[in-house]
């Protein structure tokens, strides 16, 4: 368990807190492509504490900046694009996409107050269907080359959610691998046929055993932690008979990211972005190794479960989750139907706000968050001294951190080390795209 002092220096992100310092000095997903592809591309977003305002302009460049305009405050969110920025309705003050004042039409023609003002603006770039943004000081890192960065827009999908609780606890369930077995637990397997976009559906690699069988049949896995120059790589082994073992290969990205494999030809790298200390979005891109994502299948699966415009869940604590007590008794185990976000977002939210993890006990299957925790306060230590931490890229430093790898297969239990590799290689020597790297 933690310290009161040490829960809040992990969890809380505001603009002048060690954690919030330490996650600026990051890209973080701010918003959808797609929330910007209607007729008017302006959303007011909340990100780390902070309100801002993504926009596109007319000239097809992306801004983020200040929600509320430096003349008297009023809000850009219901700015006009015109001219190459934003412009305020109450005045007319005008402002591209890097927060510089380009009009105060309202004042004398010999006026110099235009050039004397600077709006706070962050760069923005998009990646695979997401806009990152860089709220941190000095210049932004490099981007590794992920494979999620690197294929092309066919072979990608891009989708978030909103999650009524601290980041925090969205990443530690993601990197725990063993509640799969318990929460995601399904009585009866689907056809994998028909689980296309959806998690633990597929059957495993080299076996014809569904994921979740194997999830639910075998509940103590062994778990190795491998440090790498990203974070970590995570390696649950479930011994399936005395040859074989279940190899699933999931990886946590620092500082707030996982890459994990969702099928056999599809990952996801999901990131947890703090709306503020007790909200956050997940951010996922679905990348996809043999044919071309189907992205209006993924989109219309998942505008089931969200609401526009603000991705809400359509299942949440209002309504118990669409919990069903004789679903719980003849087909899942939570009773909150088979959609394994709904799962997530269920034992997150439950925690409350923000975990007090002054009162939990960790077990050794718990040994991913403990590592992830030591990862982070060294991490915050090393900011607080000044010191570039994991993952502060240059661009000669990204270009080698590829992949990483995502496995989800059965092998050799005595050589599963090589299997996994051997099966990480063979896939990116055989996926339907080049990365030209």
């Amino acid at each position: 368990m933690l310290s009161t002092d040490q829960n809040d220096l992990m969890t809380r992100v505001g603009p002048k807190t060690p954690a919030g310092v330490l996650m600026r000095r990051y890209w973080q997903p701010a918003a959808l492509v797609d929330e910007l592809s209607r007729n008017r591309p302006i959303k007011p977003v909340r990100l780390f504490g902070e309100d801002l305002v993504v926009f596109k302009d007319d000239k097809g460049g992306y801004g983020l900046v200040g929600r509320h305009c430096p003349h008297r405050g009023t809000d850009l969110a219901f700015g006009r694009l015109e001219n190459g920025g934003l412009r305020c309705a109450f005045h007319g003050w005008l402002f591209d996409v890097n927060g510089k004042c380009l009009e105060t039409p309202a004042e004398p023609e010999d006026s110099n107050l235009c050039a004397n003002i600077r709006h706070k603006a962050y760069p923005v770039v998009e990646k695979s269907g997401i806009l990152f943004a860089y709220l941190g000081g000095g210049e932004p890192p490099a981007f590794p080359d992920f494979d999620c960065f690197i294929a092309p827009s066919t072979h990608t999908f891009a989708f978030k959610g909103m999650i009524d609780c601290n980041w925090l606890q969205s990443l530690e369930v993601g990197i725990d691998p063993v509640h799969t077995s318990f929460l995601h637990r399904f009585f009866e397997d689907e056809n994998p046929d028909e689980g296309y976009g959806k998690m633990f559906r597929d059957t495993s690699k080299d076996s014809d055993m569904p994921m979740t069988k194997i999830m639910r049949e075998f509940t103590r896995p062994r778990i190795e932690v491998e440090p790498t120059d990203y974070g970590f790589r995570l390696i649950t082994l479930r011994q399936i008979s005395e040859e074989k073992a279940h190899v699933r290969v999931t990886n946590l990205i620092f500082p707030n990211a996982f890459i994990i494999p969702m099928s056999r030809e599809m990952t996801i790298s999901q990131w947890h972005v703090p709306i503020d200390d007790t909200r956050h979005y997940w951010y996922a891109i679905f990348t996809s190794f043999g044919a071309p994502v189907n992205k209006d299948e993924m989109r219309r699966q998942r505008l089931e479960l969200y609401e526009l415009p603000d991705y809400v869940p359509r299942k949440n604590k209002d309504n118990d989750y669409g919990f069903d007590p004789h679903e719980q008794e003849h087909r899942t185990f939570t009773g909150m139907g088979a959609d394994i976000n709904v799962h997530d977002q269920w034992a997150c939210e439950s925690m409350g706000a923000i975990q007090d993890r002054t009162q939990e006990h960790l077990g050794t299957s718990d040994k991913a968050i403990s590592a992830y925790r030591r990862l982070l306060r060294q991490a915050l230590d090393e900011s607080g001294r000044g010191e570039r931490p994991l993952m502060v890229l240059d661009e000669a430093e990204a270009a080698k951190i590829t992949g990483p790898a995502c496995v989800d297969g059965i092998g050799p239990a005595r050589d599963w080390q090589g299997y996994w590799q051997r099966t990480d290689k063979s896939r990116q020597d055989s996926k339907s795209w080049t990365n030209g790297h």
